[in-house]
């Protein structure tokens, strides 16, 4: 069964439809990334997920229940980690777990047992009893991060956990995750770090102007495009025009284009060899030509003709 169940959400803020009709669910141990831009409707979700927004239609299912019914039963199985910081920065580290852990219903001594737990676990015990003010910003996302785990969720809900901080901290901060699904809980990560999405999530949807657009595993995000028959040429594209050429776009999908280079993908399931025979025999001099697995960022061009990162 699945532990989250988002059925046709929908909220809108004045003319915008910050989520239209978004469906999908999370799995005990999963790991499902919600990709997109800034502004998707990431955050938006997330937030009438965790019951601080009311949804203008749809519902939400927690461990097959419906979180309107019983909103306070669903809130004590999950575990939410906003993306601005919900710490205070007058506190200690083991302050802040500890005061998260006792609003989560702990008692004192279980509060305090398990910030011990959770202060070893992100490696953070040697700096316990610092102010988090003096922290760096790796560290502000760890407490950030132990402060929902006070209580043990089966759900955890993460956004953009890992903003604004350096390669090395987020690297850290990914492991921890990773085993935390090898314990069984089912985690919703929203992201829109492409290599994040494409090492980390059992399986991503990717979400644009509100809208889930796909989803799947990598490998089936990647099929939906050519799978392993996804070429890139480089030339000079500058007054050049695909649509133009005769059956091109029968035989090739259009993925990127500009004036020195041109992403295509084969359609259908033909031997990626007569597929390259056909480009280089395109009216235009090709310089090079090269073969390659379509990533998420393909994917996303595909679905919505931009760059994920525009």
């Amino acid at each position: 069964m699945s532990l989250l169940t988002v059925s046709q959400l929908s909220k809108s803020f004045g003319a915008v439809r910050a989520v239209d009709s978004v469906s999908f669910e999370v799995r005990p141990g999963e790991i499902y990334g919600l990709l997109g831009p800034n502004g998707a409707g990431k955050t938006t979700s997330i937030s009438m997920i965790s019951g601080l927004l009311k949804p203008d239609s749809g519902e939400v299912f927690v461990a097959g229940a419906a979180f309107s019914a019983d909103p306070q039963k669903a809130k004590s199985i999950m575990g939410v980690v906003p993306q601005e910081l919900a710490i205070y920065e007058e506190l200690s580290g083991r302050e802040n777990l500890e005061f998260w852990g006792r609003m989560a219903g702990l008692s004192s001594r279980d509060a305090k047992a398990r910030a011990t737990e959770l202060l070893e676990a992100l490696t953070l015990s040697d700096r316990a009893k610092d102010a988090v003010k003096n922290y760096s910003g790796g560290m502000k996302r760890r407490i950030n991060l132990g402060c929902a785990l006070l209580h043990k969720p089966k759900l955890l809900l993460l956004d953009e956990p890992t903003v604004g901080i350096d390669p090395q901290a987020r690297l850290n901060i990914l492991e921890f995750i990773r085993n935390l699904r090898a314990t069984g809980t089912a985690i919703l990560y929203t992201t829109h770090y492409l290599e994040e999405a494409e090492s980390l999530c059992s399986r991503i949807g990717i979400i644009d102007h509100g809208r889930v657009l796909a989803e799947g595993t990598l490998a089936e995000l990647q099929e939906r495009i050519g799978g392993d028959r996804v070429f890139v040429l480089e030339a000079d594209f500058k007054n050049t025009s695909p649509e133009a050429w005769p059956g091109f776009l029968q035989r090739f999908r259009v993925l990127q284009k500009n004036e020195k280079q041109l992403v295509v993908a084969a359609i259908g399931a033909r031997d990626p060899a007569d597929g390259l025979k056909e480009l280089l025999n395109l009216p235009v001099h090709i310089e090079n030509v090269s073969l390659k697995r379509p990533s998420l960022n393909d994917v996303f061009l595909q679905l919505t003709g931009r760059e994920l990162r525009e």
